[in-house]
């Protein structure tokens, strides 16, 4: 499916087609693909053909939410009604607190934060939360039907997701976090909502953990069924395609598709860079994706070597990023394998048996065209933190500073031939209002929350502490999901 001459797709063109990244499980629509999140093969559904972008130069004077009901209806065509669409995007959008959704700032000549932490829960999850939300709302009730989420969060999609689903009728939602590895803002963004349709799970372990557990309960096919499963981690498709949204505006905003622009983006699961790639195999013009990892560095360590080796995952000061079980990297897998279900499968099944993973050398060289990396340790991040502060002034989560860190760090020469490199975007993945023990460390500015979050640390808490067993998270969730009684 491509875009019309006048770069819209027509309501009538032909449904996108979603496929599983192991090929076994069949093929769905985009409102199967919502609400199933993980194949039932144990995949990761992807489009069955990439769109086209069309005439970027169409979306210079849009809105953010009409950019993004523009970048998005391919995906969605024949499911969803155009109208409906644009509601339900605009809807989302207007819960954010900066007019621009998601603004540009300047550090330097050619270097930009792209701040994406304008949302209710002050993190880039809100942008593609929010709208994920309203859309299983609407397929639900389409439907006559209610499911049951269960996640897993390095600290902030829990918030954001929990945000997205409190009160509604039709979503009941389980979230499971690694005890004492979230901040503390994080974990009371999460642990303070005391809607009937939230429970928090705090599990005594990582984050690599608490997603070995969600997937492992997906693969119990009955008790999938039974409680009618869905997932709002970027496993889930709906994620994806609605962070695609803001590297295109980004990329408008600084002269896109008449020259290139590149992005550094910290990353621990995939889902964010990924969102990045498709953006750019669907026509946005980018010159390099640069990838940002804190001590848990197995993508910095896969794009140096080809080899991608699970290591002990480590406490630091970013602890979004502290994952070395990277899901969405599935997804671009697949892609490498010329969507080949079979060899995707068997390579995830060895990786997961081993912590080993090669790509052939025609392989790595393709990631690498695009992709570079850079790694900073707690000690490096908290040095961006506090340069940023001294020369822009401009307050800096740790996430954030790792993206902007590996930016500098692996960036190549400003100038080439005589011309000057595309400018650098540098995603702002959360608001140091987040993380103030390290902003403060860093600056000796403790950084305030926003006046609707302001009494977080006086609101009552509800949280359940279980041990890293599945048995136990699985007893816990079905004795309280209501579709199970």
């Amino acid at each position: 499916m491509v875009a019309s001459a006048a770069g819209r797709v027509p309501d009538a063109a032909a449904p996108m087609r979603y496929v599983s990244t192991r090929g076994e499980a069949r093929p769905l629509g985009f409102g199967d693909a919502l609400l199933t999140g993980l194949a039932r093969d144990g995949g990761l559904y992807v489009p069955a053909s990439w769109p086209s972008l069309g005439r970027l130069e169409r979306l210079a004077a849009h809105s953010y939410a009409e950019t993004a009901v523009e970048v998005m209806w391919p995906y969605v065509a024949g499911a969803i009604d155009r109208a409906a669409f644009e509601a339900i995007v605009a809807e989302a959008y207007a819960a954010f607190r900066h007019p621009a959704v998601v603004p540009l700032v300047q550090l330097d000549a050619d270097e930009w934060l792209l701040e994406l932490f304008h949302g209710p829960t002050l993190a880039f999850k809100d942008v593609a939360l929010q709208l994920v939300g309203r859309l299983f709302d609407h397929e639900l009730a389409r439907r006559g039907e209610r499911l049951t989420i269960v996640g897993a969060t390095s600290g902030d999609t829990g918030s954001a997701a929990i945000e997205a689903v409190r009160d509604r009728d039709a979503v009941e939602i389980f979230m499971l976090h690694p005890a004492g590895r979230v901040s503390e803002v994080q974990r009371r963004q999460m642990t303070t909502v005391l809607s009937p349709n939230v429970h928090n799970l705090a599990v005594e372990g990582t984050f690599d953990d608490c997603q070995d557990l969600v997937k492992a309960m997906f693969a119990d096919e009955a008790l999938r069924d039974r409680l009618r499963l869905s997932a709002v981690n970027s496993i889930n498709w709906a994620r994806v395609m609605a962070q695609v949204v803001y590297y295109v505006t980004a990329a408008l905003a600084l002269g896109a598709p008449s020259r290139s622009v590149s992005f550094a983006v910290p990353t621990g699961n995939f889902g964010n860079v990924l969102a990045g790639w498709i953006a750019v195999r669907t026509g946005l013009p980018v010159e390099q994706l640069v990838v940002g990892s804190n001590r848990n560095d197995i993508l910095t360590r896969y794009l140096a070597t080809g080899s991608m080796d699970v290591a002990t995952v480590h406490p630091t000061i970013s602890p979004s990023m502290d994952i070395q079980v990277s899901s969405n990297f599935e997804r671009l897998l697949f892609e490498l394998n010329e969507h080949d279900g079979a060899a995707t499968a068997a390579q995830i099944r060895q990786f997961r048996a081993t912590g080993h993973l090669v790509t052939s050398p025609e392989q790595t060289a393709e990631v690498r065209r695009l992709f570079t990396g850079a790694r900073l340790d707690d000690d490096a991040t908290r040095a961006v933190i506090a340069d940023t502060y001294r020369a822009a002034g401009v307050l800096l989560d740790p996430h954030s500073a790792v993206g902007l860190g590996a930016a500098r760090a692996a960036r190549p020469a400003p100038w080439v031939d005589g011309e000057a490199r595309p400018p650098m975007v540098v995603l702002a993945t959360a608001h140091p209002a987040k993380f103030p023990d390290a902003v403060e460390q860093a600056t000796g500015v403790r950084p305030a929350l926003p006046p609707h979050l302001a009494d977080l640390f006086e609101r009552e808490e509800r949280c359940v502490t279980l041990p890293n067993d599945l048995a136990a998270v699985t007893a816990y969730v079905a004795g309280r999901a209501a579709v199970a009684r």
